[in-house]
């Protein structure tokens, strides 16, 4: 066996595309390389917004054994975990939190491995890659990386935080009626009105999106974080978009709202496998009920006559459980520099996790089904 080797490179164009989604196989599309280099080369994720890639290579002889997404940054925007307010007790405390080492695709709360890793060896090598990278930063920080993984990573020195996110789960419908069949009949009926509401227009689902319908979708996403203020920021550029739909079409799933030849609203979806992921949505106009069609109802019709099992419709947004999409608990992993924060903060996350469980079982509790 040849000796393995840790490289840590400076960007996605250093790491070679087919061995790196060789590794991915079929685990999450956002770990693609794909993805990735976009991301980068589109100055979304780069030094001058806060991103530094650091991807992890593991190699044996000529051969990808293992890799991580890593990178340092220096904020906490674009992760989903929200761990501003630990920053700031570490400020407090006056314990440097940044830099920081993350591994994760940016601004994609998706779960999926995180480590990947041949086998053993190869998975201890990618983790002393981390140690090394963050020798000078504040502590490592593994995001959305499923409870196997995080339970496995505590024997290195982890500690889990969990969240919640809302997923659609297909029981083998045989229709979107079908799938209304299990609600409430003031829940059933509040839907179908809903949709009723928005008949007048016409919907369509498009795998691999033309350059106009992005460019609708891409218009439509900035319009929609303009919403949210300061927490709103436009991430992907139209040119990201674009680009993602030229190396990456076959994963794109739109739906798209048109009032006669006029593109009015839409959401941007990704497919891999059984799985169908939420990621942007907008309109021009403001339409009532247009976001539910679009964003959750005709993705769940078009899952049912897919067979497609899950469908995450991304992170945050409470009204997803009286639309049939169960909360579903996320976790990450932590391992702080200054053991006092590393400390502190697993207490303090322990704590958090007694609390999610009870507002999943209270979420599931009052859900939308008889």
């Amino acid at each position: 066996m040849s000796e393995r080797q840790v490289r840590v490179v400076g960007s996605w164009a250093d790491v070679p595309a087919t061995a790196w989604d060789d590794l991915v196989g079929e685990g999450s599309p956002f770990l693609e390389h794909a993805f990735l280099l976009t991301a980068e080369e589109s100055g979304a994720a780069v030094p001058a917004m806060g991103w530094r890639a650091q991807p992890i290579t593991v190699w044996e002889g000529e051969q990808l054994v293992g890799g991580a997404p890593a990178w340092i940054k220096g904020h906490s925007m674009g992760e989903f975990v929200y761990d501003q307010g630990w920053a700031d007790a570490a400020r407090r405390a006056g314990i440097p939190y940044y830099p920081k080492v993350i591994v994760a695709p940016p601004f994609s709360p998706v779960t999926g491995q995180r480590v990947l890793a041949r086998d053993a060896g190869a998975r201890s090598a990618v983790l002393a890659g981390l140690d090394a990278i963050g020798q000078h930063a504040g502590g490592i920080h593994i995001l959305f990386d499923g409870e196997t993984e995080a339970e496995a990573l505590r024997a290195d020195g982890y500690f889990s935080r969990c969240q919640y996110q809302f997923h659609w789960k297909n029981a083998g419908y045989r229709s979107f009626d079908d799938f209304l069949a299990g609600f409430r009949s003031d829940a059933r009926n509040k839907i179908r009105r809903e949709r009723k509401s928005v008949s007048g227009l016409d919907f369509t689902v498009e795998i691999g999106p033309s350059g106009e319908t992005l460019a609708a979708l891409h218009r439509f996403y900035q319009h929609t974080a303009a919403q949210f203020g300061p927490w709103g920021h436009v991430y992907l550029s139209e040119p990201a978009f674009r680009q993602l739909g030229q190396r990456w079409g076959h994963r794109l799933h739109a739906v798209v709202a048109r009032e006669g030849d006029r593109i009015v609203g839409g959401a941007l979806n990704v497919l891999k496998g059984d799985r169908l992921y939420g990621r942007y949505w907008g309109c021009d106009d403001q339409i009532p009920f247009l976001h539910f069609e679009v964003c959750y109802y005709r993705a769940i019709d078009w899952c049912i006559a897919h067979g497609i099992a899950v469908f995450e419709p991304g992170h945050g947004g409470e009204h997803k459980y009286r639309r049939g999409f169960s909360p579903t608990v996320t976790w990450s992993s932590h391992r702080l520099r200054d053991p006092r924060l590393h400390d502190a903060l697993e207490r303090w996350s322990a704590k958090e996790a007694e609390a999610i469980a009870a507002q999943v079982d209270a979420l599931r509790q009052v859900g939308p089904f008889r």
